[in-house]
């Protein structure tokens, strides 16, 4: 089994890690800012797409699981490992779905109050008006607040909205980024194990040259009379020692 930091799993979750760490450190921040101002909409859309990107690693993650659980050996990954790693993709979904459950859950909670808010603001304006010239001038300067304040939330908006999309694109770019460096792994290991099965076949041949001299050299001996074999000793190596140095040095 290769090591941790040659393996393309742990390269991958080490990122995919980071990536939650920086969400739990955003969601706590995101519980303490009231609801009621534009950096809580902005960071509740940047913690929506951080979701979905980790999410999608996290699935990318299990196939990958899968595809080894097919072949362990040619993986060199055993069963222990394979549940290993079963069980922390599990743990990081569960941590990625607990923080959509709690914006879904503020999201709807904040719906259910601005709805609320709409329908006291509509059963107000069915109220009679006593037509009064102060009530008149009152409701005039009300208007001219609600647009100034409706235009500068807009601007806000568009601001928030910009600085989302760029944020979206260092995004993308780091999900490519892991992706280049998994098929670059992968086309690694691929080329280790051509290598490998090359230097298995030449270790086949050599074992079999080995053999055929030594099969050679005790039908000498049988027929060499005393001196001869130590002649002949001397002489296989000195033979052996010529063909172990072109075999592993050239």
């Amino acid at each position: 089994m290769m090591s941790s930091a040659q393996d393309p799993f742990y390269i991958v979750k080490e990122e995919i890690q980071e990536s939650i760490d920086k969400l739990q450190d955003s969601f706590r921040h995101w519980k303490q800012i009231p609801p009621n101002i534009g950096e809580y909409v902005h960071l509740t859309r940047e913690l929506h797409a951080s979701c979905e990107s980790i999410e999608w690693q996290v699935v990318e993650l299990d196939k990958a699981i899968v595809v080894a659980a097919k072949d362990p050996d040619y993986y060199r990954i055993d069963e222990v490992e394979l549940d290993k790693r079963s069980r922390w993709t599990s743990n990081a979904r569960n941590q990625v779905s607990a923080v959509k459950k709690a914006l879904d859950a503020a999201r709807d909670r904040n719906k259910s109050l601005i709805s609320s808010a709409d329908g006291k603001h509509l059963e107000m304006m069915r109220l009679p008006n006593d037509g009064t010239h102060s009530n008149s001038r009152s409701n005039h300067y009300d208007a001219e607040d609600n647009d100034d304040f409706i235009s500068s939330e807009s601007d806000r908006q568009s601001l928030l909205i910009k600085k989302q999309d760029e944020e979206l694109d260092h995004l993308s770019e780091s999900v490519q980024r892991i992706g280049g460096i998994g098929l670059t792994i992968h086309e690694e290991l691929i080329g280790q194990d051509r290598i490998l099965e090359d230097l298995n076949s030449d270790m086949e041949t050599t074992s079999n040259k080995l053999d055929f001299v030594q099969k050679k050299v005790a039908m000498v001996m049988k027929k060499a009379s005393a001196k001869g074999q130590i002649m002949m000793i001397i002489f296989l190596i000195v033979l052996c020692i010529i063909l172990f140095v072109l075999v592993f040095f050239t």
